[in-house]
């Protein structure tokens, strides 16, 4: 009771501050707080959704739309050039000129793509025997181009650490997608409520963009706008592509050697490691990068931040994987029915995956905020190379769980990698970042231990009850890590986010 008496107060003691302060530290938080909250609303009714349209679509469905979003994120990568990321980044990214010019370039990039999509839409359906998705893929094509043309001053929001209408954007418009999602599955019984609906995702965050952030392009070009966003390109340049090579290669073997069902299996469950990890890493990139931007040259305290950020996410995430590992199969089976526990092993690989890709996140995006995204290329680059290696011997041998294996060979290779970058950089210690790690998984014990103890001392336990006895185990974890935090920060001088 002492512990969570000294968390409570605190917490109470850094709200004021926190809510009405004018530090960096305070505008990040309270962006943080509008972004974090839409985004869990937003994932709670993805969830909602996905048990939902689980019992009334057949598992193919997501085993096709697991095709068509890897298709069409394979074009949307390849010429990526970083329009958002160069507007937050480069001092010049508030005036006119640039943004007018980042709007033309990535608008004219969107439409090449959706033409190339739209042509190859046959021959991409002929590979994977599956005639259908031609008129899936020209869909999926429409899609594209309404995400580039949507207003760029929401990044110069972002910019500007102004994050409460970009979570109306982002978050309001997913949850109209999702709704009708829901909506046109219990009438359509098939993938193209699936693509419809993310269709209307797309179609209601542009909408939504202009009415909150009105924006009339005009047809001015600035040359020196261009080849500041080009020169900030060469250094992204394949970069997406690589990311996505890391990131699909396990979809595009895999519907290769598997059917479409158990591919949607594999999908589904990997959907419940990544749900948290998109929400913490979307709301963290959202409001480290702007905050690592005004810090460029003030290297020691972007290592306080990154060490403080990396500690966060360690207690929260090995309690997690280590519910994901006891409690995973009751998961699956009450989230989108019994047939979906098959899924299993993939899912406590995946959770592992997500741990680490989230600390690799953070790294990122000092990068990115030091205007050295190359960087970032050569570990994803490596990454990619081990994924093509892995990837099918380690589907073949591991079921379709191997396709999380081959991700975390090649994720943990990346990241330690960008560890010893960023020490090179910023100066990072090894030390004290990785002292919280093992404290860390000291805490996650009790979840070992808490389960290990219901399954030796009760009769076997239903998935509901299994599950209440993994959040039981989480919780103690949690307020044990809350404590050494607390300890930790009060040992260590300056400990404070800036």
């Amino acid at each position: 009771m002492r512990v969570i008496r000294e968390l409570s107060n605190r917490l109470k003691s850094g709200t004021e501050s926190l809510f009405y302060g004018g530090s960096i530290r305070a505008r990040v938080f309270r962006g943080g707080a509008s972004l974090g909250t839409a985004s869990v609303v937003e994932q709670a009714v993805r969830f909602g959704r996905n048990m939902i349209v689980a019992r009334l679509l057949a598992p193919n469905a997501f085993g096709t739309m697991a095709i068509l979003l890897s298709a069409s994120s394979l074009l949307h990568t390849i010429t990526d050039i970083g329009v958002r990321e160069a507007i937050i980044q480069n001092p010049r990214g508030t005036e006119k000129r640039f943004v007018n010019s980042a709007f033309w370039l990535g608008l004219l990039r969107a439409c090449s793509l959706a033409c190339i999509l739209f042509i190859g839409a046959p021959w991409i359906a002929q590979f994977y025997g599956n005639v259908e998705l031609t008129r899936l893929l020209r869909v999926v094509a429409l899609t594209i181009i309404i995400d580039s043309a949507g207003s760029p001053l929401v990044s110069i929001a972002t910019k500007n650490l102004k994050f409460y209408r970009l979570a109306l954007i982002n978050h309001g418009g997913g949850i109209c997608g999702v709704i009708l999602t829901v909506i046109m599955s219990y009438y359509l019984r098939d993938v193209w409520a699936l693509v419809l609906g993310l269709t209307a995702e797309s179609l209601c965050r542009f909408v939504f963009s202009y009415v909150l952030y009105p924006y009339w392009p005009s047809l001015q070009w600035d040359g020196e706008a261009v080849r500041e966003l080009l020169k900030f390109s060469r250094g992204i340049a394949g970069l997406s592509f690589l990311n996505l090579i890391f990131s699909r290669t396990d979809i595009f073997v895999m519907a290769k050697l598997y059917p479409a069902t158990q591919l949607g299996l594999y999908a589904m469950a990997i959907y419940l490691a990544q749900t948290p990890t998109s929400f913490l890493m979307n709301t963290l990139g959202q409001t480290l990068l702007p905050t690592f931007s005004h810090l460029q040259q003030e290297g020691e305290r972007i290592n306080r931040i990154l060490i403080k950020v990396s500690s966060l996410l360690v207690f929260l995430g090995l309690p997690a994987l280590a519910f994901a590992y006891f409690c995973g199969r009751s998961l699956l089976t009450l989230a989108y029915g019994a047939r979906y526990s098959s899924g299993t092993n993939a899912l406590t690989v995946a959770a592992l995956v997500a741990v680490l890709n989230l600390l690799n996140a953070q790294i990122t995006t000092v990068f990115y905020a030091k205007g050295l995204p190359q960087l970032h290329r050569r570990s994803v680059a490596l990454m990619a190379i081990i994924m093509i290696i892995a990837i099918y011997p380690c589907a073949k041998f591991f079921g379709i769980a191997g396709g999380q294996v081959a991700c975390l060979i090649a994720v943990a290779v990346g990241y330690v990698f960008q560890l010893e970058r960023v020490r090179r950089i910023t100066g990072l210690s090894l030390r004290r970042y990785g002292k919280p790690m093992l404290l860390a998984s000291a805490a996650s014990l009790t979840v070992v231990a808490v389960c290990l103890s219901a399954r030796l001392f009760t009769v076997p336990l239903q998935p509901s009850t299994n599950i209440l006895v993994g959040v039981i185990g989480c919780f103690i974890a949690y307020v044990l890590g809350g404590a050494i935090l607390l300890r930790s920060s009060d040992a260590e001088p300056g400990g404070s986010l800036p």
